[in-house]
């Protein structure tokens, strides 16, 4: 010990770097060459163009890497045609046309939670409904109801800090830092029941059956305002799943009209066999998937009724440390067969409101004339 301290102590008189401290720090890289894109950010000498900047976002890092992925990600979505496909050997008839090939696109599941709605977000998603952008819609009964409440009375700005007790002795609700005033519901409910008045009269003397998605149908229906996203999912016959739908204020509505006007049955089964059936017939499916809870699984639940979708987008803010569905990152939707195992999925770890213009900018509203519909 005493030699080496005397060794060390001599080179360090001769300004030479301890053996142990060089070794430590100036470890050699393996001499295998990376493949991997080199790290680059946008430069702005070139000028402020949102395009060039967002394209680099994919060789920034971090979250930016995975918004440029899921740009990518939606993108192939939207431009996927059967056309792009061999054909297969038990290929139906019908189906080896070209032309036919050429016009059947990826199945889009859209789905998000109710806060979405609440937010500013709903004109974003009333757009991709307006131009027949998506397939189908996954929501809560929050994102239901208050796309109908807007199109009665306006939700306002607060601040996340504004105290409960002093809100509620107002009769003002707060959702982080939106405000809607009780009164809002109050009209809500005056609108709902007649609705639901001659809902359960239909269904007693025409024999209709009332599921989640076709009372939803109706509701676009009889709104009958182009502000609303659920008017346009009517008129351009987009199917609105709603496993939850009476888990908030349309919940409170179906209750307090049980009293006044008993028997109005909804039936959740033939809606959980419609979502199934439109991803097992989907040559190729896609799911972009904003927040968690219900409406991340119970569009991958019906992927799984195919093996699997084949391209996927989910953006949240929750962690897999729980164990929980929300936190769970694509690679766990693989094991269940919920993903296909030869698919690309991306998750974006963003508050939806920050990053869902620019994903939807750069896909939807860029590709415009690819996205729509016929």
């Amino acid at each position: 010990f005493i030699n080496k301290y005397k060794t060390n102590m001599a080179a360090e008189k001769k300004n030479d770097i301890p053996d142990l401290a060089k070794d430590a720090v100036l470890v050699s890289s393996e001499s295998v060459k990376l493949e991997s894109e080199t790290v680059l950010g946008y430069d702005f000498n070139q000028g402020l163009d949102y395009e060039k900047m967002f394209k680099t976002f994919v060789r920034t890092g971090f979250q930016a890497t995975n918004i440029g992925r899921a740009i990518e990600e939606v993108n192939r979505m939207i431009k996927w045609r059967l056309s792009d496909e061999p054909i297969a050997e038990n290929e139906d008839e019908d189906l080896k046309d070209p032309e036919v090939r050429k016009n059947i696109r990826c199945t889009i599941f859209f789905s998000y939670t109710s806060n979405l709605i609440s937010s500013g977000m709903r004109e974003y998603i009333r757009y991709l409904a307006q131009h027949k952008m998506i397939d189908c819609i996954v929501t809560t009964a929050g994102g239901v109801e208050e796309d109908f409440i807007k199109c009665m009375a306006p939700t306002h700005l607060g601040a996340f800090e504004m105290k409960g007790a002093e809100l509620r002795k107002g009769g003002i609700n707060r959702i982080g830092n939106l405000l809607v005033p009780n009164d809002n519901y109050c009209k809500f409910e005056d609108w709902m029941m007649p609705l639901l008045d001659q809902m359960l009269k239909e269904q007693k003397e025409e024999g209709i059956t009332w599921n989640p998605s076709t009372f939803i149908h109706r509701l676009g229906k009889e709104i009958n305002n182009e502000d609303s996203v659920y008017y346009w999912c009517y008129k351009n016959d987009i199917p609105v799943f709603c496993p939850a739908i009476t888990d908030g204020s349309i919940g409170d509505m179906i209750y307090f009209h049980s009293y006044k006007n008993p028997g109005f049955v909804m039936d959740i089964a033939s809606d959980i066999r419609r979502i199934n059936d439109i991803a097992l017939k989907a040559k190729h499916s896609g799911m972009i998937i904003l927040g968690g809870g219900i409406v991340k699984h119970h569009v991958c639940n019906a992927n799984l009724m195919r093996n699997g979708a084949d391209f996927s987008v989910f953006v949240n803010v929750a962690n897999e440390f729980d164990g929980s569905d929300s936190g769970a990152r694509p690679d766990e939707a693989i094991s269940w067969g919920k993903i296909k195992m030869t698919a690309q999925p991306v998750k974006v770890y963003a508050e939806s409101t920050t990053v869902w213009p620019i994903i939807m900018g750069e896909t939807f509203v860029r590709n415009k004339d690819k996205a729509a519909r016929a």
